[in-house]
This record gives C-alpha cells, structure tokens and sequence, in this order.
C-alpha cells in the first residue's frame, strides 16, 4: 500500500463488502479515506451509538400529558381486569363475577378518561390558542398579559421602596 499514513499490517476489507463509501475496515476499526493531491490518508473514523434526530412533533403541555397518562394507566388496568375475568371465567372461578362487574365499571372509568384526554386538549388550545403565525391572537394575549403582569411588579417594587423609606417622597398617605 503506497501513500502517506495508511495502514501497512491488519486485515483490510473492500468498500463494498463492510464498511461504507470512502471507507476501509483495517484491523477490525473503520478507517475513512480522505483523499489528497499526492495520495490518500486513512483517518480513524468513530461512528457514534446513536445519532439524535429534531423531534418530529413538539411536545405535548403538561396537562393534556397528564391526562394521557392518567388515561394509558386506566386503560392498562382495565385490559388487565378484562384478562383476568375472562380467564376466571373459563375456570369457572368465584372471581369470575365480581371481575366482570369490575371490568363493565373499569369500561367506564376508561371511557371517562380517554375523553378527558381529548377535552383537556381542546380546553388547552382554546386559552392558549395555536400559534401558527406571527400574528397570532393568543401570541399578542400573551404579549399583553406579560406586560400587565411587568407594570404590576414595577408598581409593588415602587410600593415597597416608599415602605422602606417610611413614607419619605410621598406627598400623602394611604
């Protein structure tokens, strides 16, 4: 093998058999091949475990969330119980009666909940609005509160600094 800085000993592999394009398996590590004006270089190449992709969609807010996840467990334990009655009834259990009534409630708990789920979501995009746009009604709502919200702390600072100085500065008490 001719070349500044290539491997001269190990086991080399083919690119086609292996390792990928502008790649060579030397000695069980993957080497990449970077190419010069007078000959090619070998470089240890590090593949990583695993590669982090964006997110596809955002995340869900905190209640719709935990609605969904009061909802899979209602719905896990309801399936359970199901199993369970189902079973205890091919084994002609004393279970079997008291579990079909539990699983008939639990339906309905898990009806309930799956709902819940879906009004949260409604109720949250309802107050908070889906900013799609720049100009967006819940972005300006927001905007407006935030700055109320500002006005209100500068307001009690300024309050509490004339507390702190017994009243000095100000022309008439409360």
């Amino acid at each position: 093998m001719g070349g500044r800085g290539t491997a001269t000993g190990g086991h080399q592999q083919a690119v086609g058999q292996g390792a990928a394009a502008g790649q060579r398996r030397v000695g069980g590590q993957v080497r990449a091949v970077v190419g010069h004006a007078d000959g090619y270089e070998e470089q240890a190449y590090y593949r990583p475990l695993w590669i982090e992709e964006p997110a596809r969609r955002r995340r869900l807010p905190d209640p719709v969330r935990t609605a969904a996840v009061r909802a899979v467990l209602i719905i896990a334990v309801t399936l359970i119980q199901a199993v369970i009655a189902f079973l205890s009834t091919l084994a002609e259990s004393w279970l079997a009666f008291p579990m079909v009534l539990s699983s008939v409630a639990s339906t309905v708990v898990a009806t309930w909940a799956a709902l819940d789920v879906w009004v949260t979501r409604q109720v949250w995009n309802q107050r908070n609005g889906v900013v799609s746009e720049p100009s967006s009604t819940a972005r300006s709502l927001r905007r407006e509160r935030r700055r109320a919200r500002r006005q209100a702390r500068a307001t009690e600072r300024a309050q509490e600094r004339i507390r702190r100085q017994g009243g000095t500065g100000q022309l008439s008490h409360p």
